[in-house]
């Protein structure tokens, strides 16, 4: 109706009249192409890639070979494909013990608050980012004030890193009763 009488008003009156959008008047369906081409095309650049693209750089694969397709377009169809990116899963690694390691005995039991200096000492090695780049700390911790004892700090992981942070103790360390082999997960007081 509104293209019938284009030729007498103009079609922004016809649709104030008609009470709808101009844009629905310009409005023209697209089809949509048939997806098979482009889920093929999905997973050859994703096999190519040995399972490490994901939806950011096949785009760009895409965009390579003149198709259009949205980031969410293609997240859609790699799910719905099953193709998950190497670095998207979680990288487990089990921790397979050595023929000779025997399991070691829970000799702490839980029991933080000893009543003697030096009765148990507990390390623990982390990393932090220190100016873009990642550096080791090394720390020993006596648990009977929860003071740090030892430390030592360094841009690698080393035994020399470990060795510094057990120089740094004061005092001998034949009066250690307690070295726990496994990490503790302990609270430092801060004076």
């Amino acid at each position: 109706m509104i293209r019938n009488n284009a030729h007498k008003y103009s079609i922004s009156a016809m649709c104030d009249v008609l009470e709808m959008s101009r844009s629905t008047f310009y409005y023209e369906a697209v089809e949509r192409v048939a997806e098979d081409d482009l889920i093929e095309e999905i997973r050859l650049i994703f096999k190519a890639s040995r399972n490490n693209y994901g939806t950011r750089k096949i785009k760009i694969e895409l965009e390579k070979i003149g198709r259009t397709v949205s980031r969410r377009r293609i997240g859609r169809i790699m799910q719905e494909q099953g193709l998950v990116s190497n670095y998207t899963v979680a990288q487990f690694k089990p921790f397979k013990s050595k023929v000779n390691e025997a399991p070691v005995k829970n000799e702490l039991d839980r029991q933080f608050d000893n009543q003697k200096e030096l009765a148990v000492v507990v390390s623990d090695l982390t990393y932090v980012r220190v100016d873009g780049k990642w550096n080791y700390v090394c720390l020993f911790v006596d648990l009977f004030n929860r003071e740090i004892i030892g430390h030592s700090a360094g841009p690698n992981k080393t035994a020399d890193l470990v060795h510094k942070a057990l120089a740094s103790i004061r005092g001998p360390l034949d009066a250690i009763q307690m070295f726990p082999y496994r990490p503790l997960e302990v609270s430092l007081k801060t004076t």
